[in-house]
Formats: C-alpha cells, structure tokens, sequence
C-alpha cells in the first residue's frame, strides 16, 4: 500500500508531507530528518543573531546534501520588509547551480510573505534552462493570493489556512474553506495544503479536497531531530487548540503562541493599516522585533515570539520524524480506507 499523487511524482518523494517553512528558526537537521523519512524537508530563510542569511542558507544547504542524498528544498520570505530577500533570490540559484549535487536534490523553492515574482529573475530561469527539475511553490493564505501565484507562473502553491503558525492573512480564512475555494477556481494547479494538519487523518482530508500533499509545521516542531529549543518543543504535548493567537508581526499578521510577547502585542485589520505602520517603522524597531525571536530560539518561551498554529490542540507527544511520518501516513491509509467504504 502507498500514497501517490501529483505531488509525490513532482518531487520524486515516498510520502506527500512536507515540512513547512519556519524562520527565522533553524530547520538544517529537521530537514534531513524529514526528506530522509520519505517526505520533503525545507531549510528556513534564517538570519538570527546578525548573521548573514545568504552564509547560513549556503552553509545549511552544503550540509543537507551531505547528510542526505534525497529531494529537499528551501524558503525565502519576499516581503517588502525582507531587505535580504532580493539578494537570496539571485544569489541561491546561482549557488545551486555551480554544485551539482545540490542541482540534482534542490528541488523546491517556496517563496512566501510577499511578492511571487521576485525569485522568476535571470539566475533561477538559467538554473531552470541548465537542466534543474527545481519547482517553485508560493504561499497562498487567500484566493486573491493563490490568483496572483498562477498569474506570476509559479509552479504550484501552498494554501495555508489561518489555523496555522507563523504569517496568514488578513481574511482569516480557514484550511477547509480556503482549500475548496482554490480548487474550484484553479482545479489542474498543484496544490500543498497547509495550515492546521498534525494527523493522518487531516492529511486524508486535504488530499479528498485536493491537494496533493500537505505541509506541516507545529508536528515537526515538536519532534526529537528538530533544531527548536527543549523549552518550545514541550509546549505543544499538553497544549490546548485555543492555546494562540493571532497578531501583527513586522511582516504582517502572525499566529503565535499566547505568553507575555503576544498578549501584549497589537493586531490590527488591513493591509493598508499594515503600510501605515511600516511609514512609521524605524530599524530600531525591526531589531527589537527580531530579538524577541532570538529569545525564543534561546529558549525564553515567556518573552520570545514562538510561532505555534491551532494544531497544537492535537499533537501529543514529542517523537522522533521516522516515527511521525509512518503513523501519518498508516493512519491516513486508514482513513481513505475507511471512507472508500461509504461508496454503495
């Protein structure tokens, strides 16, 4: 028995589960663990402590084809308050393309945060026309955004619904619904569902609905390979669905666990409020935005900014990758099993 579905055949992949993108965090040893379990592991856009993120997502890249010789792949975050993202967008193709093995298991590029456009520059479609089967997948937290991710020519996209960690949209449109509304306007456009998926059985349901394969971040957060500090990972085993909130971050609005940080943080309704905001932000501001990650990375849950999604309420443990891929998928072959049986 298997899982094989337009995602899985795109990548070359046993299992169709990705690992979400997380930055600013590190993701260098989840992302081995994870490819080499069958699914697909993705280094984070990372630029903690005032490193550069072009040296880290090298350095990390070096390490992942080292450590494994399966597909993985990797995210930029191209919002207009990423001042490095237009440097990674032109610089890592480039270094994929002078590293062979890097050309041969680099397959995935997940823009997110902002524009899709920005990584369809000279030095991707040279790294494209040079032979890389490498596919570029935006994230689409909202129809008008999944429109933009066809029309710029992007390769499939990750539809992420409100419950998850990290940045969403201003709609607030959950996983289900946003799903569905995607499909039906774009139904042939390969499609990763993310966003509130922790178990097999959620996996079951987002393939019936038409993805292809699903992306998760808070599940892998708390397993035994992942890079995030003890402190993080514990908070998701006795963790509550209702256990986060929704903010505004430097990049828009964000899910973060509730603690000191994002009970006192404001939220606000727009996008055009947003970019008010932005007129008035100073770098002062941006770096002390960013500490409150470093925090967190550090272990300081209280004051930190930690990024958890809803589907900590269904998460009970913390396991190793091998262990988490198998029961996903035994359980999502259970679940399309049973549901088959429905049919008379």
């Amino acid at each position: 028995m298997g899982l094989k579905t337009n995602i899985t055949d795109m990548f070359g992949i046993k299992y169709p589960i990705f690992a979400a993108p997380m930055g600013p965090f590190y993701t260098t040893d989840l992302t081995v663990a994870v490819s080499e379990a069958g699914g697909l592991g993705v280094l984070s856009h990372t630029n903690l402590f005032g490193k550069s993120s072009l040296s880290e997502m090298k350095k990390n890249m070096e390490y992942v084809v080292e450590h494994t010789d399966k597909p993985f792949g990797f995210n930029i975050r191209t919002s207009r308050m990423q001042i490095d993202a237009p440097g990674l967008c032109r610089a890592i193709p480039r270094f994929i393309n002078n590293n062979p093995k890097l050309r041969e298991q680099c397959l995935y590029v997940i823009t997110s945060a902002g524009t899709p456009k920005m990584i369809h520059n000279n030095a991707f479609k040279k790294l494209k026309d040079g032979g890389s089967n490498i596919k570029h997948f935006h994230v689409a937290p909202a129809l008008w955004l999944a429109d933009k991710c066809v029309a710029a020519g992007c390769d499939g996209m990750a539809i992420t619904g409100w419950e998850g960690g990290g940045h969403q949209s201003y709609e607030k449109i959950s996983s289900l619904v946003l799903l569905q509304q995607v499909k039906q306007k774009h139904p042939d456009f390969p499609l990763i569902a993310c966003g509130g998926f922790a178990t097999g059985e959620g996996v079951a349901a987002a393939l019936t609905l038409g993805a292809g394969g699903v992306a998760m971040g808070s599940r892998f957060i708390a397993s035994k390979e992942s890079e995030f500090h003890d402190n993080y990972k514990n908070i998701v085993p006795s963790a509550k669905a209702n256990d986060t909130t929704w903010v505004t971050g430097v990049l828009g609005p964000i899910r973060l666990w509730k603690n000191n940080y994002s009970m006192h943080h404001g939220v606000i309704s727009s996008k055009e409020e947003k970019m008010a905001l932005e007129a008035q932000l100073t770098p002062q501001k941006a770096l002390e935005d960013q500490k409150h990650y470093e925090m967190t990375y550090n272990g300081n849950i209280d004051d930190g900014a930690v990024l958890l999604g809803q589907s900590i309420g269904i998460i009970r443990s913390i396991e190793s990758v091998k262990d988490i891929m198998e029961n996903i998928i035994k359980n999502t072959e259970k679940s399309l099993i049973k549901a088959s049986k429905i049919i008379v």
